[in-house]
């Protein structure tokens, strides 16, 4: 029996092999065609993927921000033990102009009244986001600045504890005994699990005390870099191998009138040299994770940075016009054009520049002397497309492309698959020749369906596409099933789609300004959308060559798509079958013209019913299943409703 069976193995491999004498012609794709697009919208940055677990940490918050907010928001003065003091918020001696906010702490007396248990002093409490998440046997990095101003050195006591301050979680204490601004460090080891963990800091001798930047980070973040990002997040980006990550934004970087343009140079260098502002999208940015630590996570992931820029012009629904219709777009003036051209400029050479570069120099005094091999640089965002917008994309564009013409240049042609934006934003490039131009669509999963074409008909020697955005309006199965029915027609036209990344990417429970998105999380649970697991299978799944004729179906049949395409570096041969429907359907598979394909391949589906979706408290109602399968030069593949199934098939070297 054993001798069948290897016999039968045997002749399937050289059936395999025998039938290749008309091999396929690939054709060339994309190599960088999946990738993903953050942008700080639905708290994804402070208080999600950036690790900081402390909120108004340098107590910049302010009310152009939210209506309540101020420079205490998210802190609590505390007097335990019967102390008395008071507590200010000054700016006549800051670390930093960029940080001219700071707390002194004015002690007056601490008690030391017999009946009470727990420690005196006067202080400052801080609930993070929504609560600080620990860990029973985590550590957690605490800095802050501190500088005395009273007489005799001042012993400051720092804890985590419950809210109610009943129960001591991790404490530690240091003496503070400069004049000047100073910063120190202690680590909290943890003793517990809790989500509702409060860090209290507490002057437990008569003082006067200034403070500034008090920053909490647990010690295991993503490959335990300081100042870094939320692990178990960051994992689940690394898990998809995308080739890009587009950042900062999206609206954020043109911002909230040209006061708020997102400028690069705010976000580098210490964090306490950082400066704060108003996020776009309603609340603020630290920019604790900036320029630095983005290009920093596309590197550690192998993921290609591709920063995005303001085109000179800030949001055309800057001040809320998009309520009313108007166009809010503002542009720089003329006379500033000039620096703000150099300002791009300045940052290839930040990120590819030697270290005797003016900025090489500073990316090198940041810790990473060695280039970050920018190839892509995006200029605007979804603009609506003005004369203003026009001549100043057009003096950025000419200036990147005079010095340093080995960058490859994004333009952008509006927020909408069609219209006038769309259309003048393609005369643009046209007339410029920029090399990629960056499309945004937000749609109904039955223009996926019906859209599918929508590639086919464009320039094969043109201006490529960088679908930026996209998404259809939801996050239930049939939403994901149609976006992955569109993204094979985006491997078939991989010589025109150079890149595409779903929108938005994260989420906050209760802290979410756009509905659809696809990773939600709290601080301590993460629900993985339909939408998230298609992204992946596709974007871990992806390939250099794709092939026509190799999947076939009886008919024609919107509901259904494949595609075919070959990791050339691995010689994988990647199958990928789509069923937008609530029947199962057949598909025909011809591989005889590949050679020395192994029959043993992998298989992974993702189905459920049309309506089926995931939350925080039940993530796992749909999920993919992976199995094996045997493969020949020729069979049949069943489709289950509303599924996307990928076969991986690996060749005999």
């Amino acid at each position: 029996m054993k001798i069948i069976k290897l016999y039968t193995v045997l002749m399937l491999i050289f059936f395999i092999s025998i039938n290749a004498q008309q091999n396929y012609n690939g054709k060339k794709i994309s190599s960088d065609l999946f990738g993903l697009f953050f942008e700080d919208i639905n708290y994804a940055a402070d208080g999600g993927l950036y690790a900081e677990l402390v909120q108004n940490r340098s107590f910049e918050y302010n009310p152009t921000e939210q209506k309540i907010w101020n420079p205490l928001s998210f802190w609590e003065y505390i007097c335990p033990g019967f102390s008395i003091g008071r507590i200010n918020v000054e700016t006549n001696s800051p670390i930093h102009p960029n940080n001219p906010h700071y707390i002194v702490l004015d002690v007056e007396h601490v008690g030391h009244e017999k009946n009470y248990k727990g420690e005196s002093g006067v202080g400052i409490k801080n609930s993070g986001f929504a609560g600080i998440a620990i860990k029973s046997g985590e550590k957690y990095n605490l800095t802050m600045f501190a500088r005395q101003l009273s007489k005799d050195p001042i012993s400051l006591s720092v804890s985590l504890q419950s809210p109610s301050g009943k129960t001591i979680y991790a404490e530690n204490n240091f003496a503070v005994s400069s004049g000047k601004w100073k910063k120190y460090f202690t680590t909290l080891n943890s003793t517990v699990n809790s989500d509702s963990a409060v860090l209290v800091i507490l002057a437990t001798t008569k003082c006067k005390l200034a403070l500034d930047v008090i920053s909490l980070f647990p010690e295991k973040t993503f490959k335990n870099r300081p100042n870094g990002l939320r692990a178990d997040l960051a994992q689940l980006l690394a898990d998809m191998k995308p080739k890009f990550i587009r950042f900062p934004g999206g609206c954020l970087a043109h911002g909230d009138g040209l006061g708020n343009m997102y400028r690069w140079k705010n976000t580098i260098g210490p964090i306490e040299e950082r400066k704060e502002q108003r996020n776009i999208w309603g609340y603020n940015q630290t920019a604790g994770l900036g320029y630095y630590e983005y290009f920093q996570f596309c590197e550690d992931i192998g993921a290609k940075p591709l920063p995005v820029l303001p085109a000179g012009v800030c949001c055309q629904n800057s001040g809320g016009t998009w309520r009313i219709g108007g166009t809010g777009q503002k542009a720089l003036p003329m006379n500033e054009m000039s620096e703000y051209v150099k300002e791009v400029l300045d940052l290839i050479e930040w990120a590819n520049g030697p270290v005797t570069s003016k900025w090489g120099a500073k990316r090198a005094s940041a810790g990473h002397p060695k280039s970050f091999n920018l190839q892509y640089i995006g200029i605007g965002n979804e603009d609506k497309i003005t004369p203003e917008f026009e001549e100043r994309f057009k003096m950025i564009f000419d200036a990147v492309k005079k010095k340093y013409p080995e960058i490859i240049v994004i333009g952008t042609v509006g927020p909408f698959h069609s219209g006038d934006d769309f259309e003048k934003g393609w005369k643009i490039a046209n007339d410029l020749k920029i090399p990629i131009v960056d499309e945004h669509y937000y749609v109904n999963p039955d223009w996926f369906l019906s859209n599918q074409n929508r590639y086919d008909s464009y320039k094969r020697n043109g201006t490529k596409v960088y679908l930026g955005e996209y998404a259809s309006w939801g996050n239930k199965i049939r939403n994901a099933i149609a976006e992955a029915a569109y993204m094979t027609s985006l491997e078939r036209n991989g010589d025109v789609v150079s890149m595409a990344s779903y929108a938005p990417l994260f989420a906050k429970k209760d802290f979410t300004q756009w509905k659809t998105d696809m990773i939600f999380f709290d601080n301590t649970k993460i629900c993985l959308t339909p939408n998230y697991y298609v992204q992946k299978m596709f974007s871990a799944n992806q390939g250099d060559l794709y092939f026509d004729n190799v999947i076939s179906a009886n008919g024609k049949d919107s509901t259904l798509a494949f595609s075919c395409v070959q990791d050339t570096k691995t010689s994988d041969i990647i199958l990928k079958l789509v069923n937008a429907s609530v029947k199962s359907k057949k598909a025909k598979i011809d591989l005889t013209g590949f050679s020395n394909l192994i029959p043993d391949a992998e298989l992974t589906v993702f189905s459920g019913s049309a309506n089926s979706e995931n939350t925080l408290d039940n993530p796992q109602i749909v999920v993919p299943v992976s199995s094996s399968i045997r493969v020949s030069g020729k069979f049949e593949y069943s489709l289950p409703e509303w599924s996307l199934s990928v076969i991986r098939i690996k060749s005999k070297n």
